[in-house]
C-alpha cells in the first residue's frame, strides 16, 4: 500500500512555514488526545477502513476473511478484556460495587491518552516538523555535543537519540525498516 495513515497527524503543523500556520499547532495535543495517533482508536478506524487494499476489480482482499478479520477480532477481544480488568479493578479492587467501575476506567483512559499524546507529539510531530528537519540539515557535523548528550540521557541511550536524529530513514522502505536500531525497539 502506498499511503501513510500518519499523514493526518502532521496536517496541523504542515503549513508552519507561514506565520499563521502556528495558530493550529496548539491543537496538536488535543488531536492526539482524542486518538488520532498510532495507538489511538480513531487511527485504528482509519487504518481498518483503508487496509487491506481492495483486490482486482474492487473486490475484497483475498486474505481479509482468513487473515485480517480474525486478527482484528482477536485484538479487539484482547483490548476488551484489558478494559474489563480495569473496570473490575476500579470496582471490586477499590471496594466499590460493580456499577462504579466506569469511574476508574475514565481515569485510566484519561491518563493513558495524556501519556500517549505526549509520546506521540515528540515522536511524530516534533520528529517530522519542518523546524527539526531544517535543524538537522544545518548541523551535519552534529556540533551541539551538550544537546546530544542531554537527549541521549533523557531518551535512555545514544541508540534511541540516533533513531530520533535519523527517524525519516524508515519512511524510505516502511515495510522493511522499522526502527533503525533493533535494540531501540526493545529497550
Amino acid at each position: 500500500f502506498g499511503w501513510d495513515p500518519a499523514n493526518w497527524l502532521y496536517t496541523l503543523q504542515e503549513w508552519t512555514f507561514e506565520w499563521y500556520g502556528w495558530l493550529t499547532v496548539p491543537l496538536v495535543p488535543f488531536w492526539h488526545f482524542v486518538g488520532a495517533n498510532d495507538t489511538g482508536s480513531i487511527f485504528a478506524l482509519l487504518w481498518w477502513s483503508q487496509f487491506p487494499d481492495a483486490g482486482a476489480g474492487g473486490k475484497c482482499d483475498k486474505a481479509f476473511y482468513k487473515k485480517w478479520l480474525p486478527l482484528r477480532l482477536k485484538h479487539n477481544a484482547f483490548v476488551l478484556s484489558c478494559w474489563a480488568c480495569i473496570w473490575l479493578l476500579g470496582s471490586y479492587g477499590l471496594g466499590r460495587p460493580l456499577s462504579e467501575g466506569w469511574r476508574f476506567v475514565c481515569l485510566v483512559s484519561c491518563f493513558i491518552r495524556i501519556g500517549f499524546a505526549l509520546g506521540w507529539i515528540f515522536l511524530a510531530n516534533f520528529n517530522h516538523s519542518h523546524w527539526w528537519n531544517e535543524f538537522l540539515a544545518t548541523d551535519p557535523d552534529r556540533t551541539w555535543p551538550k544537546l546530544h548528550s542531554t537527549m541521549a540521557f533523557l531518551l535512555g541511550g545514544r541508540h534511541r537519540w540516533n533513531e530520533m536524529l535519523f527517524h525519516d530513514v524508515h519512511h524510505m522502505c516502511p515495510g522493511r525498516i522499522g526502527a533503525m536500531s533493533q535494540r531501540g525497539r526493545f529497550h
